[in-house]
């Protein structure tokens, strides 16, 4: 039995199948997913009923396409066309596939293999433990129907930019989502920008990846993310960081990180992408 960890698919379900066909993943193995199962890609209802069939065999943390695929869901929109939800949200079993997605997780410890999966980052001030206990308090909110509706409706935007214990209501949980599902890089203080989507040193000014603050209190913790396709590479062992977000849908490679020995699988793209990359 192998635990397998696989970055952001977008849409990607055909992407997904044959990655797991190389790997060989069979019926005692574990799937776990960085989030971002939808949007962009060709199929994200494809994507969505696949990871779903696995039952108990996969774990995704939700990224923030698959949270902007609830908020259109609970304003009643399909979105913009060229990310593909709306086939998603057409199809006679969207009511089940969108419960089954808000059931998922925000953050997950795999004990085994002592790794925190997360989509995108962690704030400074956090822990792993606090981590945990964050990420539950938007859980709890998005598997209650009125409460998650009611947030789905004002959760974007990009403050408060800095954690802050004393947050509370609509605040408190948007900054919780975007620093779950949005973080990439931040200020030496731990205030965060969420609009820079570049690779580090790609006109960053005196911004930092959010994992390489030095005074990160989950530093001593092992950190599995997607969501960064412009990285620049997967591994960081500086920072004891992975970064699985390799840019399939942006004729990339789609990428698995094995937990029981470490080692890396990718899958290229067969052909360009059709978009190109917007962050590169």
């Amino acid at each position: 039995m192998a635990t397998y960890v696989v970055g952001d698919l977008q849409g990607c379900r055909a992407g997904l199948e044959a990655l797991l066909a190389k790997i060989r993943f069979s019926r005692d193995d574990r799937l776990l997913l960085t989030g971002d199962l939808v949007a962009r890609g060709p199929d994200s209802l494809g994507c969505l009923q696949l990871v779903r069939s696995l039952g108990a065999r996969a774990l995704t943390v939700l990224g923030n396409h698959d949270l902007h695929l609830l908020a259109l869901a609970a304003k009643g929109e399909y979105g913009d066309p060229e990310d593909g939800l709306d086939s998603v949200l057409k199809a006679p079993e969207a009511e089940r596939l969108l419960h089954w997605l808000r059931g998922q997780r925000m953050a997950w410890r795999e004990r085994e293999h002592a790794v925190l999966l997360v989509h995108a980052g962690v704030a400074p001030q956090w822990t792993q433990a606090q981590t945990l206990a964050l990420a539950h308090e938007v859980e709890t909110m998005l598997r209650e129907p009125a409460r998650a509706h009611d947030f789905l409706l004002q959760m974007y935007g990009n403050r408060p930019q800095r954690w802050s214990d004393e947050l509370r209501g609509i605040e408190r949980l948007r900054a919780i989502v975007n620093i779950l599902t949005r973080a990439r890089m931040c200020t030496p203080e731990g205030d965060f920008d969420f609009k820079h989507k570049l690779g580090p040193g790609q006109n960053a000014g005196s911004l930092l990846p959010w994992f390489a603050l030095p005074q990160r209190r989950s530093r001593r913790s092992t950190i599995v993310f997607g969501h960064w396709s412009t990285l620049g590479r997967v591994h960081w062992p500086e920072h004891q960081v992975w970064g699985l977000d390799t840019g399939y849908v942006w004729g990339g490679r789609l990428t698995a990180l094995r937990l029981d020995d470490w080692r890396l699988f990718e899958l290229p793209a067969e052909t360009a992408a059709r978009t190109p990359n917007p962050y590169s």
